[in-house]
């Protein structure tokens, strides 16, 4: 089969991308690196560089897939972020259509089945909202828990304040997710048929905010590192104070609120899936090793 995946050497990309290579399957990366050609190469996958901005580039690399899997690249670089991500699954959709692409594998997120208040993932709604109105299009959207990886934005916080912490209370619960495991589903997703339009959530763990703290604490030699809950301001102001951008900053604040009110997992608590086989204590390993 013929796939082509975005994302470039991203961390779900790639190994997506080496799966389905190593099953036999003639694999299309897209990257806007051209500096990403020869490594791509080196997978056994075809390099196409351009941007995701350019819809006569990306219908061309959409043209000939038996499936696609389409993910928006993260950006600091916007002053609306909802407008960037979904301006991006625009182009895409109408690379989709012009391409006569029939399977597509999309990289959503938890909590996109809500139109607001969700921070980031609100553009993923409009994603999935303009992949849903394709006609004869059959569509799998991913629909993966918070990033274990996001974690690794506490280590300066650890290693300077001696605390972890966020707009999200310690016993507040966190619903989270390995890319690996996100990877792995995708790609048995996208080498079996499906029809119509449907949704998988992808968890490999739930546990509190305290307890991650505590976990990944114990990782790395500090068990009684504590979790402390900041409040909108402090948690923005923090951010910012570390180099990121307000519109940024402003819309993790507010996926920070989703997740202490729970709003981000109403849809999913209703349509809970097998958790994948990755838990908390495998990925403090890695932390460590990053730590």
């Amino acid at each position: 089969m013929k796939f082509t995946i975005t994302g470039s050497l991203g961390k779900i990309s790639k190994p997506l991308a080496t799966t389905l290579v190593k099953a036999g399957h003639t694999v299309t990366l897209i990257s806007s690196n051209p500096d990403k050609a020869e490594a791509i190469t080196a997978l056994g996958a075809i390099p196409a560089i351009g941007s995701v901005d350019d819809l006569e580039f990306i219908t061309k690399a959409f043209t000939g897939a038996d499936a696609i899997y389409t993910m928006v690249p993260p950006t600091f670089a916007t002053t609306n972020y909802r407008e960037y991500i979904s301006g991006t699954g625009k182009i895409y959709a109408q690379a989709i259509q012009a391409a006569g692409v029939q399977h597509v594998v999309n990289l959503s997120s938890i909590g996109a089945d809500h139109t607001d208040g969700t921070g980031p993932i609100k553009g993923l709604h409009d994603v999935e909202q303009l992949y849903n109105a394709l006609e004869g299009v059959a569509i799998v959207h991913l629909r993966p828990a918070y990033f274990f990886t996001n974690f690794y934005a506490s280590i300066d916080m650890i290693k300077h304040a001696g605390i972890m912490g966020s707009n999200v209370g310690a016993a507040d619960t966190m619903v989270m997710a390995h890319l690996n495991d996100i990877a792995a589903v995708a790609a048995t997703i996208i080498q079996e048929p499906f029809t119509g339009k449907s949704i998988r959530y992808i968890t490999s763990d739930e546990r509190t905010a305290g307890e991650v703290a505590s976990v990944l604490g114990a990782a790395i030699g500090k068990p009684e590192l504590p979790w402390i809950e900041f409040t909108n301001e402090q948690a923005f102001d923090g951010m910012v104070q570390a180099g990121l951008p307000e519109e940024v900053a402003k819309n993790y604040v507010e996926m920070g609120d989703a997740i202490r009110t729970g709003k981000l997992w109403i849809d999913y608590n209703k349509n809970k899936p097998e958790l994948s086989k990755t838990k908390l204590e495998d990925f403090a390993k890695e932390f460590a090793s990053q730590y």
